[in-house]
């Protein structure tokens, strides 16, 4: 049973007898990321003191800003991990291919996908970003890797996790057997354990979603947005604060401590694209951590976890959270997908701004 106040290299050695995943080549795998976690931790703290902020060096395969601090931590995962001997191959948000390693480090039996630094438009607002991770198994026998290795829905991750750099550092992470949160202690310049067995509440009064796309919304994500905001007053019955960091680590390690709900759903703002978030990297990694805290992750009308990926930088609606309100929101899209008229004559459904008018 994981204590608190332990180190993680002591957690790893009273897990290994309970979960059969956690080999040693695993250990040394998330050892290395650690230490990258610790070095990001480092820059992130610079800030503008080492000229990391507001500079911008391009577009990235996502057609989004990439930023300084966007390529530099991704140096840091690839430059930390490639050399573990673990891996045969990394996918990142930042690199539009597999990127393979290097012949003269040895090739081990695990792919890492990874989102260096997600949340990377708050940098220069000082704003909670963080690292996400999910650790897959290689094809037995594979010394290279290809783009079709990496598409393995998330029920066969082996683990996944994420790094937060705010206030504190921490690391939050699942091998399938719970989920535990880890803060860097700068003495002991080490990660000890602070959240054991992070469970997300049973019931929520906070949801988390951009409300500047309300206008491209769906209708059953408008009907839960409004039924929301109606609080006390409203059928829920409870008041509904919401909240929008734009930082998904953040947004998930707040529902991990007090609950909640937070959603990025499909919409009509970019037509062509199923949804907002990376299934690999985004999506798959946060699925597996809210399904062993308790929670439930959905795109709206299927498990996140059993989405069959399609490619490497796949695209799709992301809803997560407190159980009951991830399965309200599915029987919402269900009701709309079959033209309940029961829910879609209801006056919820009108067209109508979060936001009163005079």
């Amino acid at each position: 049973m994981p204590r608190r106040g332990q180190t993680v290299a002591e957690y790893f050695r009273e897990e290994q007898s309970c979960v059969p995943s956690l080999d040693a080549d695993l250990i040394a795998l998330l050892e290395h990321l650690q230490n990258a976690f610790k070095s990001i931790g480092v820059i992130t703290a610079q800030g503008v003191l080492d000229c990391y902020t507001g500079h911008s060096v391009g577009i990235n395969v996502q057609g989004e800003e990439q930023k300084l601090l966007d390529t530099l931590t991704n140096d840091i995962i690839i430059g930390t991990c490639e050399e573990s001997g673990t891996l045969c191959g990394i996918a990142s948000e930042e690199m539009e291919d597999v990127y393979q390693i290097p012949k003269w480090f040895r090739s081990g039996p695990y792919l890492l996908v990874c989102d260096p630094l997600d949340g990377s438009s708050n940098i220069d607002v000082n704003v909670t970003i963080g690292s996400i991770f999910s650790i897959l198994r290689a094809p037995q026998g594979a010394s290279e890797a290809t783009v079709d290795d990496f598409l393995q829905p998330g029920t066969r991750q082996i683990a996944a996790g994420y790094a937060l750099y705010g206030p504190a550092t921490m690391l939050v992470m699942t091998l399938g057997c719970g989920v535990h949160g880890f803060t860097f202690n700068r003495e002991l310049a080490t990660f000890v354990l602070t959240h054991p067995n992070m469970r997300v509440p049973e019931t929520a009064c906070e949801f988390a979603i951009n409300a500047s796309n309300e206008r491209f919304w769906e209708q059953p994500v408008r009907r839960y947005v409004t039924e929301c905001l109606q609080g006390k007053a409203g059928p829920r019955a409870v008041d509904f604060n919401m909240r929008w960091i734009a930082s998904l680590v953040a947004e998930v390690h707040r529902i991990l401590v007090r609950g909640g709900v937070y959603m990025y759903p499909r919409d009509s703002k970019e037509p062509s694209k199923a949804g907002r978030l990376r299934l690999l990297y985004e999506a798959n990694p946060m699925a597996m951590l809210i399904e062993q805290a308790g929670g439930a992750a959905s795109t709206g009308r299927e498990r996140i976890l059993t989405v069959e990926p399609d490619s490497l930088h796949q695209r799709i609606p992301l809803i997560l959270g407190c159980k009951a309100e991830v399965e309200r929101l599915a029987r919402y899209h269900v009701s709309f997908d079959t033209g309940d008229n029961t829910v879609l004559e209801a006056p919820l459904f009108n067209v109508r701004s979060l936001f009163r008018t005079a």
